[in-house]
């Protein structure tokens, strides 16, 4: 059982996340995050938001750690849990992808984990990162899966100077392309043409946004979610004009389909867990990845592997942020 800490004495609410971050200029051609843009000048990039969080001079071989948001609420997800960790577990990078939060939405983008991943390795790039802890909440354990089979490859041929990630935590995310269950009313609802009118409209009107979200199955029974949770989401999800990206990015789980083979997490756990730690986590009334942590125990076909579950509904980072940062905090020393 894992141990309680106190919850913040007041929730952060999505303009505070926000405000306390910052948009820079990136350029997906060449995966490259851009020089701060003066105020004023016109902008002419894409740009994501970060936030940084670092309250102590870093040194050269620093281990940080990145934080991949879920999916739809992005790095804002994280909020609760940022202000529980507090001083610890430092320097913290929270990445929001395109498509998410306060970063662009641009029409016709090319929507892709492949895209995600090298807009993370464009962050570590800048901010110098050369060993992270990465935890993944949500569709990010694809993002994730990715990068680890980018490390591999890059280890195989014997190339150096890219980010090393040294240990993950993979928190309610799908790892085995075979062991979805996603409820008709989520994702797969979603990425109709039903769920895009629905969204189309959630997008400008914070009550059916809310109804959408009550409906979805995110939350436990046991969970009353406040009206106040889900005015920030919706701010967090409608932010530029951003409800499309809920429809465009639905088919994740089409996508690990086609790449199960080489985000297959057997074959990279056989061939990165001397490297590479491995922690994995659940929720007790999670309905969308209930069969992932089954699979885990029964494919890895080692004991010992670090399974922990989580009481309450698939959105631990709000219904049990303290639990959460406790978990982080304990796997980080």
């Amino acid at each position: 059982m894992l141990a309680t800490s106190e919850r913040p004495t007041a929730r952060i609410s999505a303009d505070e996340w926000f405000a306390r971050g910052e948009r820079r200029g990136y350029e997906p051609a060449h995966s490259s995050i851009l020089g701060r843009r003066p105020t004023g000048q016109p902008q002419d990039q894409l740009q994501v938001f970060e936030r940084v969080v670092c309250q102590q001079a870093l040194a050269s071989d620093a281990r940080w750690t990145t934080m991949l948001p879920g999916f739809p609420d992005g790095s804002y997800g994280y909020a609760q849990v940022n202000e529980l960790l507090g001083r610890d577990v430092q320097p913290r990078l929270f990445i929001e992808y395109i498509g998410q939060g306060d970063s662009d939405k641009p029409a016709g983008y090319q929507y892709s984990t492949i895209e995600r991943a090298d807009l993370v390795e464009a962050q570590w790039q800048v901010h110098g990162v050369h060993t992270t802890f990465v935890v993944t909440f949500d569709y990010s354990s694809l993002v994730l899966l990715e990068l680890l089979a980018r490390q591999y490859e890059r280890a195989t041929k014997g190339i150096a100077n890219h980010t090393r990630i040294a240990a993950v935590f993979i928190i309610n995310g799908g790892l085995f392309a075979d062991s979805h269950s996603h409820p008709w009313q989520t994702t797969p609802l979603l990425k109709s043409q039903v769920g895009q009118l629905v969204l189309w409209a959630a997008q400008r009107s914070p009550t059916i946004f809310a109804n959408v979200m009550r409906s979805a199955a995110m939350y436990s029974k046991a969970y009353n979610v406040s009206d106040a949770e889900l005015r920030d989401m919706h701010n967090t999800v409608a932010r530029r004009d951003g409800a499309s990206f809920v429809h465009r990015a639905a088919g994740f789980v089409d996508e690990q389909q086609r790449n199960s083979a080489r985000w297959d997490l057997r074959r990279l756990y056989v061939a990165l867990h001397n490297t590479v730690t491995f922690h994995f986590a659940g929720s007790e009334d999670d309905p969308f990845e209930p069969r992932q942590l089954i699979a885990v125990r029964e494919r890895l076909g080692v004991d010992g592997v670090d399974v922990r579950m989580f009481p309450g509904g698939h959105m631990t980072t709000s219904e049990h942020p303290d639990l959460l940062a406790n978990a982080i905090r304990d796997l980080w020393v």
